[in-house]
């Protein structure tokens, strides 16, 4: 191995393990999540080829595109639900087997849908509790019964999601039927839910889809204080370039299944393939 090699492997290592502070005061660890060659096909079609990038404690790591790019799909290989056929996930230094819905849930990761998927017939905060339905250990018998440790148990997990109603301003609408709340307010509901499980990495499909201008200020508010207050390190998907470009520390670009951008926003921003791809802003 040449000395210059060497430099640059050990500079490469020390950007994966040492953390540092950002300007605005957060603090960025070691890589968390890395997708190494990740391929996912259906069929005949290739919606993953061979990506690569990883994603650091403590981070908003963006990933953004046209449609069809692959976006969603990724975020399905980073929560579990698709295991890709070529590649692996390493996540906190171990490669990831194939997981139920349940393991990947213990393991700290939680998200939204680009669908909101909530019970519609359920209240605001029965909703949200069922984000805290791995963390209960009472059996079936004594949940019905709701006595001793299931009652206990119960009152805990109520009293966190109270916390987490608080902390996104919906304590008006906490006994409302989740049908019949406008859409932005389902949107809060959802990541209500997601925040329930106490998650280390939340994965957000479009949060702001479908909202009006006040609606995307109140959520883009929202997610940097999960990410500054508790430290939750977020991936996103979002098409509103404004939002970002404001929020996010590293952004992956995917145009037909392949990685054709990935840095800080600005570094994207003036990429003239992604600008060719993507943006839809004319050569200099």
């Amino acid at each position: 191995m040449t000395s210059q090699t060497a430099q640059d492997t050990a500079q490469v290592t020390a950007q994966d393990t040492d953390s540092f502070v950002t300007p605005d005061g957060r603090t960025i660890g070691g890589v968390m999540m890395e997708m190494k060659n990740i391929t996912l096909r259906f069929g005949g079609v290739v919606a993953i080829q061979d990506i690569s990038f990883d994603i650091r404690e403590g981070e908003i790591r963006a990933i953004i595109g046209p449609n069809g790019a692959g976006k969603s799909s990724m975020l399905n290989v980073i929560s579990g639900f698709y295991v890709p056929q070529d590649g692996e996930v390493w996540y906190h230094g171990a490669r990831r087997p194939r997981m139920r819905p349940y393991q990947v849930a213990e393991q700290g990761i939680a998200r939204t849908f680009q669908n909101i998927a909530l019970f519609d017939g359920m209240s605001v905060l029965d909703n949200i509790m069922t984000g805290r339905l791995t963390m209960m250990k009472s059996n079936m018998l004594q949940q019905a019964l709701w006595f001793g440790k299931a009652e206990r148990e119960e009152n805990a997990h109520r009293a966190q999601v109270e916390k987490v109603i608080d902390f996104l301003e919906i304590q008006n609408i906490r006994k409302t039927p989740v049908g019949r709340l406008p859409y932005g307010l389902k949107k809060r509901v959802e990541l209500a839910r997601a925040l329930a499980a106490e998650p280390k990495l939340l994965l957000l499909d479009e949060p702001m889809a479908g909202m009006n201008v006040e609606e995307k200020e109140d959520m883009s508010r929202f997610i940097l204080d999960v990410n500054d207050e508790f430290g939750t390190t977020i991936v996103l998907i979002e098409h509103d370039m404004g939002v970002v470009m404001d929020l996010s520390d590293r952004v992956v670009v995917m145009d037909y299944g392949k990685k054709i951008g990935d840095g800080t926003p600005e570094e994207v921003r003036n990429n003239q393939e992604v600008i060719d791809a993507y943006l839809g802003v004319s050569h200099d």
